[in-house]
């Protein structure tokens, strides 16, 4: 899969993107990722990609112009990309968009920055609108690098257990179960006695019921 990254702040994100599980997507061969900074499409003397809104307004919205180019030559590099337009307005994003999206060949997530986009670069291009929350962020970029990490992790050979996101919190819309490791008593807290009993159904019993409890105790959070 190739992702390509439009944003402004090309480094701030490079970093993530080699290490951990998109580091091990990388060298597998199973993800390619191209960070394009759409201020290189400017064409004035100080490269403007962001302008004041007609109206009247607080803030900046960025211009139409640098990010129609930037994204109409990396189609023409690389042929149609599954746009994925991170914003407020957006779905917001689970774990079943997420293996949804793995199945595309090419992503573009374009990173907005200061009060928005032009209304033009929306509804100019064909856009999956998501959102990670509500809440508000300088910009889109960590939003990409959340999408991009829980698609790159489904990838087949990417994480050590190929189990593993069968089994995570989301995939059968229950929370994973609580998990312990050694030693077996730590500062006067030990280890729930069915995880030491080594039967194997009643394990299973007992970390079902619990994904459950826990299940519930979220959605009456929500």
């Amino acid at each position: 899969m190739l992702c390509a990254i439009f944003t402004l702040f090309p480094e701030a994100i490079r970093p993530y993107l080699a290490e951990s599980i998109l580091g091990i997507a990388h060298e597998k061969g199973k993800l390619r990722t191209e960070l394009i900074n759409f201020r290189d499409y400017t064409t004035d003397a100080h490269r403007t990609v962001d302008d004041r809104p007609f109206g009247g307004g607080p803030g900046m919205v960025l211009k139409p112009e640098p990010i129609f180019d930037a994204v109409e030559d990396a189609e023409r590099k690389h042929g149609p990309f599954h746009k994925i337009l991170l914003c407020p307005r957006g779905a917001t994003f689970h774990q079943k968009r997420a293996r949804e999206l793995l199945q595309q060949e090419r992503l573009l997530f374009l990173c907005g920055r200061y009060e928005g986009f032009d209304e033009r670069i929306r509804t100019g291009m064909t856009w999956d609108e998501i959102s990670i929350g509500d809440y508000v962020l300088a910009g889109g970029e960590l939003a990409a690098l959340v999408v991009v990490e829980s698609i790159a992790r489904l990838m087949p050979g990417v994480l050590g257990c190929e189990d593993s996101p069968k089994l995570e919190s989301f995939e059968t819309e229950l929370l994973d179960y609580p998990q312990f490791t050694r030693p077996r008593e730590y500062r006067g807290m030990g280890v729930p006695e069915v995880l030491m009993s080594g039967n194997h159904k009643e394990v299973a019993k007992w970390r079902l019921a619990e994904s459950r409890r826990l299940t519930e105790i979220k959605n009456q959070r929500t």
